[in-house]
């Protein structure tokens, strides 16, 4: 009888880069299947692969299907083309003879074996693994993975592979007795609580020991080839903090090949990830002035292109002398390497840059296409005394492009006696020749037509009227002035403004721009006239399609009404100045004014966003999805009915309609619910999250933060991520958003990793300035002890108007130390081991690892302070606990004091947990005992069990298990890995008394029982984007970028 031959399959994958994240799925049959990823050119994968088995078609589909959403979640810069399956082929054993001996060229294996011993010379597998199952093998994809594969703890070489687990099983159950023992595993207790083990965790990398995080020693300038002759160029207007006011909007100097932006302040990459600028592209920072509002996106900047690419890049940053308090404060938290290339001028700045003696423009960068000076801005006051404070200097950049020689005329060169050949080249070139006829020398100019002027482009930065009397004292730009140049090409194309409208209307700036009265004018300060019109309107577009869905959880954007201002009014001496009207123009959203090529000077508007009204956004909505007007319908039921009356809500998994099931009765629902729901009051506590994605900003998720708004007793912020101050005023408007800042009493910062802290600054900076004159206290900061060496060094700078208090003076340890001995004058020494709860803990070596024990005579008067500002805040406590994620890794417990109801009974106050980053871990589990409400963080979906242990994440269902095992009433997931970029992977089975976080979403107290009942409807709205990938710029993969961003 002939041998059946098993069917042959190709599935096809593409991609433009090596793979960063080297775990897929394939099905395994009668014979076993394998996935092959040859490697191509340049170390990258070519078109890959073949699927070999004995399955039927239908197993093939959904093998195929399996492996494509994994590769696709998993590395998002691979793209698996969907293209039909191919119809069988006859099996060629002779092919599959020869399968080993290529294995040498293969960079990615991913291998279902029947035998063990099939995989013997590639993997060791457990015995127990069973066919049909899809398998996750974790292999390197490049030599920095292989570095941290080889670093992590050995158990993981040793030990059954998480990935390998049953899904059934708790993650809390026991995986083996090595994980404990050499991976850091550490007890849960009983159920969770008591016998079984947590999974494991890197240990290296809690400990700051992990080689993948170690920084890389030289990061790459990059080189470019420059032709001045054929280039297009261009200045344009990115539109960062234009309607929200938060920070200074950034320019942009476009050339073929290189880029210039001029200041960067926060959410600068969400902008350039919404509008496809490619950051890798960028060559120099220049910044007008040195600050929170100018700079605050630079930290965040030079951490992504540290991690793009195996070799990382860098960038060059130019600023005044006070740049060097800026990096001082940086290397805090970021790693030398990349801040190596920042250059200061100035009269602090080394002797070759130094120009005070002087007030001609300092040069900074001068090639081929362009050259960029800078002349320094230093405020006086009326009689001429300057008065220079750190932060006070700005500065002027001069941008010159060079003049273009004119058309070479061959009939005027063969004239003066000269062949067609190599002197044509030599003459258009710039360079003289001997003619080939008569003894005389031809010039360029002899045989040239007319040059043509190279454009100069001015931005100006006034932050105060002490400026402007600097500004109008400097003679360095009179020969730039319009009737008082000699040389026609020292005439100013455009002058785009960056100083607040307030200055730019005053009468004595007025007077320093009639100067330029030919030159095109760009207001591009604040102006309230952008305050409606959203810059990032990937997620303002998400904000209105959730807003139609629940208003009650995702209120509409706080932005005020405001008559839209056609242009800014400007005036000097009560006099009328016609030719400003028409040479002035309020900036836009990438508003471009074209330099290059001369014949298209002038103005662009044609890349102008079109503003989409929420009308309009919802429309399409409903046009797309119909059946979203009933699911509004039955969420605004929800809040209608009277509380306790709440049912659950369970998919039909045969219609996949959302169905209501009315076995869970008042009684039951009055049961579980927590006593201190009851009575309680809109006003009482309000959850916003700002912020709910890792690693980066993207479209939209910004990173973490959470706002904790107890209305008239105060607010507190748990984290504060860039772009914090812009979300606040996306939620509550400009004036609201100031406000909220105003009455902050306390900033919890979890560690030092850049995505929890970098819009500290500038949240500190602009409520000093919202309460200078007015009696208040400094804000009470509370993080680990590494923010405050930033922190201090960032006062340099800035004054911030803060006290700092140490996460491990916070802990539940701490505080009874503080209330036995707070009052005593005498300090003891007998109770550090109370620091950190269990002194018995495994994990303490690793908690209290790095950090010198709290200094108890500085900290018990601070903690006196916070103390009382909590009690103020109606709250009871607010405890640090350690966390397992870095060195100084904290979550905190936030309780209410207890409150009486109106027959004078006492309820007892709510509880809130805020998990951090940290994988699941005892203390957590014991902080959140009988907590109101987990927010807990979620990195990573179920599948990715490995790299959420290596990055000392959690995965969705271990933040839910350590919720039911803490007995929380209400969780909430946040923290999404940005490989989700709108909703994340998730299991319903376990989702019925959990939520998922987005942007915005505010979180009444009052409301938490229907909470969870909403999440099928978000399902529903995102039903066709569950894992899209929309990282479209050179965004590095989180596991390859440093250990700050994470």
């Amino acid at each position: 009888m002939a041998r059946t031959s098993p069917p042959k399959f190709l599935l096809q994958v593409t991609t433009s880069q090596m793979l960063r994240s080297s775990t897929a799925t394939a099905a395994s049959g009668q014979l076993g299947s394998a996935l092959l990823l040859r490697e191509g050119k340049k170390g990258s994968p070519s078109r890959i692969c073949k699927f070999y088995g004995s399955q039927s078609d239908s197993s093939f589909l959904a093998a195929k299907f399996s492996v494509t959403r994994r590769i696709r979640s998993l590395s998002p810069k691979l793209n698996p083309r969907k293209i039909p399956v191919p119809r069988r082929q006859a099996y060629k054993p002779k092919q599959a003879a020869q399968m080993p001996q290529c294995l040498a060229s293969l960079r990615f294996l991913f291998f279902s074996p029947l035998k063990p011993s099939s995989a013997a010379l590639l993997f060791s597998f457990p015995s127990n693994l069973r066919h049909r199952s899809f398998l996750p093998i974790l292999s390197s994809s490049s030599p920095s993975r292989r570095q941290r594969s080889s670093s992590a703890p050995s158990n993981r070489r040793q030990q059954q592979p998480s990935g390998f687990r049953s899904r059934g099983k708790s993650t809390f159950s026991e995986e083996g007795r090595g994980n404990q023992e050499e991976g850091g595993g550490a007890s849960m207790g009983e159920n969770g609580r008591g016998g079984g083990n947590f999974t494991g965790f890197n240990k290296k990398r809690a400990e700051g020991r992990d080689e993948s995080d170690r920084p890389r020693k030289n990061l790459q300038l990059k080189v470019r080839k420059l032709n001045p002759t054929n280039t297009i160029s261009y200045v344009q207007i990115l539109g960062t903090g234009m309607d929200t006011q938060d920070t200074s909007p950034s320019v942009l100097l476009f050339f073929d090949k290189q880029r210039f932006i001029f200041n960067a302040g926060e959410g600068l990459q969400r902008f350039c990830t919404e509008h496809k600028i490619k950051l890798s592209k960028i060559d120099h920072i220049f910044l007008s002035r040195v600050c929170s509002e100018t700079a605050g996106g630079i930290p965040g900047l030079l951490l992504t292109l540290a991690g793009i690419g195996d070799e990382g890049m860098s960038v060059n940053v130019w600023g005044p002398s006070n740049l060097k308090y800026l990096v001082d404060a940086m290397k805090s938290f970021i790693p030398h390497a990349a801040v190596v290339h920042t250059r200061s001028f100035g009269s602090d700045a080394p002797s070759h840059l130094d120009a005070s003696t002087s007030m001609d423009p300092i040069v900074l960068v001068e090639d081929e296409v362009v050259k960029i000076s800078a002349l320094l801005l230093r405020p006086r006051c009326s009689s001429g005394v300057p008065e220079v404070k750190p932060d006070d200097m700005s500065v002027i950049y001069l941008c010159e492009l060079p003049e273009i020689m004119g058309k070479f005329d061959p009939g005027k060169a063969k004239a003066l006696g000269l062949r067609p050949g190599p002197k044509y080249s030599e003459l258009q070139s710039g360079k003289s020749v001997m003619s080939d006829r008569d003894n005389i020398m031809v010039h360029p100019s002899d045989v040239m037509g007319p040059c043509v002027p190279g454009p100069i482009v001015f931005l100006i930065d006034c932050p105060t009227e002490a400026h402007v009397y600097d500004l109008l004292s400097t003679s360095s730009l009179d020969s730039y002035c319009s009737g008082n140049s000699p040389e026609e090409d020292k005439m100013v194309n455009c002058i785009v403004h960056l100083s607040p409208s307030s200055v730019i209307s005053s009468p004595n700036y007025h007077k320093w721009m009639e100067k330029f009265s030919s030159a095109q004018h760009i207001i591009a300060g604040h102006q309230t006239r952008n305050v409606e019109i959203p810059i990032l309107k990937s997620s303002a577009r998400i904000a209105a399609r959730l807003n139609y869905l629940c208003p009650q959880f995702f209120p509409a954007p706080g932005f005020w009404s405001l008559q839209p201002l056609n242009n800014i009014t400007l005036h000097s001496s009560g006099e009328d100045h016609p030719f400003m009207a028409d040479k002035s123009i309020s900036a836009e959203n990438l508003l471009k004014f074209t330099l290059r090529p001369h014949v298209q000077l002038g103005l662009d508007k044609a890349n102008i966003p079109t503003h989409q009204t929420s009308s309009e956004t919802i429309s399409e909505l409903i046009t797309e999805i119909p059946e979203i007007v009933d699911a509004a319908k039955h969420i605004s039921e929800f809040f209608d009915k009277p509380r306790g009356a709440y049912s659950n809500l369970l998919r039909d998994n045969n219609t996949h309609n959302l169905t209501e099931e009315p076995w869970l009765e008042e009684e039951e629902e009055k049961r579980t619910t927590p006593s201190c729901l009851q009575n309680v009051r809109r006003d009482d506590l309000e959850i916003v999250l700002l912020g709910t994605g890792s690693s980066q900003p993207s479209k939209y998720r910004n990173v973490s933060s959470i706002y904790i708004n107890l209305f008239s007793k105060g607010s507190l912020l748990l984290d504060c991520g860039e772009g914090t101050l812009g979300q606040l005023k996306r939620r509550y408007g400009v004036e609201g958003a100031d406000n909220a800042v105003r009455k902050l009493s306390c900033v919890w910062i979890s560690h030092i990793h850049a995505d929890h802290h970098t819009g500290l600054a500038r949240i500190l900076a602009l409520r000093r300035e919202l309460l200078k004159g007015t009696a208040h206290e400094p804000l009470i900061v509370v993080g680990p002890r590494q923010l405050k060496r930033f922190l201090d060094a960032y006062k340099k700078l800035e004054d911030l108007d803060m006290e700092f208090v140490d996460c491990r003076s916070t802990t539940t340890g701490s505080w009874d130390d503080f209330e036995s001995n707070g009052e005593s004058k005498e300090i003891t020494d007998s109770t550090e081991s109370t620091l950190f709860a269990k002194s018995n803990n495994r994990m303490q070596s690793v908690w209290t690892r790095s950090g010198s024990p709290v200094d108890k005579a500085t900290y018990y008067p601070l903690l006196k302070k916070l103390q009382t500002v909590l009690n103020e805040a109606g709250l009871e406590s607010l405890i640090s606990f350690p966390v397992v994620h870095c060195p100084q890794a904290f979550g905190v417990a936030l309780e209410a004091a207890d409150r009486f109801n109106s027959v004078g009974k006492p309820i007892p106050g709510w509880k809130i947990v805020y998990s951090g980053d940290t994988r699941p871990c005892p203390e957590l589990v014991e902080a959140s005992r009988g907590a109101t409400v987990l927010i807990h963080e979620a990195t990573f979906e179920d599948g990715l069990m490995e790299e959420a242990v290596a990055r000392n994440h959690s995965t969705t269902k271990e933040a839910i298990e350590v919720g039911d095992s803490a007995g929380a009433y209400r969780i909430i997931l946040t923290h999404f890995s940005q490989r989700y970029p709108k909703i994340p992977v998730f299991d319903d089975a376990h989702m019925h008394k959990t939520c998922i976080a987005f942007d915005m979403m505010s979180v009444n107290l009052a409301d938490l029982p229907v909470l969870p009942n909403v999440l099928p409807y978000l399902k529903l709205l995102f039903k066709d984007e569950m894992a899209v990938d929309e990282l479209d710029g050179e965004v590095p993969d989180q596991a390859a970028v440093t250990s700050s961003v994470a």
